[in-house]
């Protein structure tokens, strides 16, 4: 009997194998995973030393807790024909974007079933995640669920309603993050850095200040003021950056992506 099982070995599935591994708190060798594609299987099981299959029902039969990490519109082929192995010792835990508690139970509703939004750098163990818990689930449940989700970053517990909106933010956030620190880099270039150079200075500069807020008690836009002079460097950038609209687009970015997670779940 295993722990946990992983149906799916795409990059979501593998971010729960290796922060899950990394945290200690799981022995590889307590974990099993499947994929139709035996070439996943096989690379995720040679890549951190945990069981493989090609059989879902294998990873149902035979595990604890099982994560759902396979495409939204794969769900009911993935579920369906192997409803029978799933029980009320099985706990659930989607990461599909979009797909409600509601629609699961339907499907497999002698189980427990958690749904959770996590992102990609939970493969080091910083992920954001968000969490629903289904009506009335075994408080010791919750608690062993929620550690295991902690080993694969910080958790934040919301009403399912709010899900689209951690989908918009964290989970989809990494590409917003990555997309500004390639205009950072690209920015240096211009000004004669090498890449290298631009890279290790923006990467860092990112990294201290998500730091930096994360240690404070303070509003962004106090970290803001504090790092503008009058009549200095900063508060020219800054005043260039609100005549392109940068917050504006962050903002309308986190509702487009969680409009478009509402769309997926009807």
């Amino acid at each position: 009997m295993f722990k946990i099982g992983i149906i799916g070995c795409g990059n979501m599935g593998e971010a729960v194998v290796r922060g899950i591994i990394n945290s200690g708190k799981v022995k590889s060798t307590q974990i099993i995973v499947s994929d139709i594609d035996p070439d996943k299987v096989e690379m995720t099981v040679e890549k951190y030393n945990v069981a493989g299959t090609t059989s879902n029902r294998r990873v149902v039969e035979n595990s604890e807790i099982i994560f759902l990490a396979v495409k939204p519109k794969d769900l009911e082929k993935t579920v369906l024909p192997i409803k029978d192995a799933f029980n009320n010792k099985k706990t659930v835990v989607s990461v599909l974007a979009g797909v409600k508690i509601t629609k699961i139970k339907n499907l497999i509703p002698q189980s427990t079933v958690v749904r959770c939004m996590p992102n990609t750098p939970a493969l080091i163990g910083e992920g954001a995640l968000g969490v629903s818990f289904e009506k009335n689930i075994d408080i010791s449940k919750k608690e062993e669920i929620t550690q295991i989700l902690k080993s694969l970053g910080t958790v934040v517990e919301v009403d399912e309603e709010l899900m689209d909106a951690v989908t918009g933010l964290s989970g989809s956030g990494p590409a917003y993050v990555f997309m500004f620190i390639e205009g950072l880099i690209q920015g240096g270039i211009k000004e004669g850095l090498s890449y290298k150079q631009a890279k290790d200075l923006a990467v860092q500069t990112v990294l201290g200040s998500a730091k930096l807020m994360k240690e404070s008690d303070e509003h962004p836009s106090v970290l803001r003021d504090k790092v503008s002079s009058p009549g200095g460097t900063t508060i020219y950038a800054l005043h260039k950056l609100e005549e392109k609209g940068l917050k504006d687009a962050v903002i309308s970015a986190v509702s487009e992506a969680s409009k478009r997670s509402k769309e997926l779940s009807k």
